[in-house]
C-alpha cells in the first residue's frame, strides 16, 4: 500500500504539467474558452479613449492566410480573454494604464500552439494598435507554412488598416 501512496505521490506533478507544445502565451486566457464572431462590413467605429482609460484596437489581417476558412483569434489581456475576431476584422477594448500583457491565439482544439504576445505599457488618454497576421501558405515545395504573429503598429497605420476590415462583436459559448 505504501508503495502505491509513494508511486502516486511522485506522479501526480508529471499529470500537472501541460503537455509539449500545448503552452499558452503570456496574456491567454483558458484553453477551452471559444468564441462566436459576428463582423459588420457596414461598420468601421473608431472611437477614443473614456477619461483614465486607454483603448487597444485588435486587428486581424489574414491577407496571408490561403485556406478555404479563415481562423477566429482570441484576443487576451493580463489571462483573461476580452474578444476575438475571424478573418480580416477588427474590435477595440478599453484597458487601465500600466503594465498589460496582450496574446493573441487561434481558437479551436489542438491550435492553441498557434498563439502570439506581446507587452506593452498603456498610458490614458492614449490608443493602441495591435495588428495578427495570420499565415496558411503551401509553397512551391512540400512544406506548409502555419504562423501567427502579433505587432504594434503606429496609430496612422492601424487606423488605415482597420478601416479596410469590418468590426467584431463576440461573445464567449457556453
Amino acid at each position: 500500500m505504501r508503495i502505491i501512496f509513494l508511486l502516486f505521490l511522485f506522479a501526480s506533478p508529471a499529470f500537472a504539467q501541460s503537455a509539449p507544445g500545448a503552452a499558452i502565451a503570456p496574456g491567454c486566457g483558458a484553453s477551452e474558452v471559444n468564441f462566436s464572431v459576428e463582423a459588420d462590413k457596414n461598420q468601421h467605429p473608431f472611437a477614443k479613449p473614456d477619461a483614465g482609460k486607454a483603448l487597444v484596437y485588435f486587428v486581424q489581417d489574414d491577407s496571408n492566410f490561403n485556406a478555404i476558412g479563415k481562423p477566429t483569434v482570441r484576443a487576451g489581456l493580463d489571462g483573461a480573454w476580452v474578444g476575438a475576431t475571424h478573418g480580416s476584422s477588427y474590435f477595440y477594448f478599453p484597458v487601465d494604464a500600466g503594465q498589460h500583457h496582450l496574446c493573441a491565439s487561434w481558437q479551436g482544439k489542438g491550435l492553441q500552439a498557434y498563439s502570439a504576445a506581446t507587452d506593452f505599457s498603456a498610458k490614458a488618454g492614449e490608443i493602441y494598435f495591435f495588428v495578427v497576421r495570420d499565415t496558411w501558405q503551401w509553397p512551391k515545395g512540400s512544406e506548409l507554412t502555419q504562423k501567427i504573429e502579433l505587432q504594434s503598429v503606429n496609430v496612422d497605420e492601424g487606423q488605415l488598416l482597420a478601416s479596410k476590415y469590418p468590426f467584431s462583436s463576440s461573445h464567449a459559448k457556453d
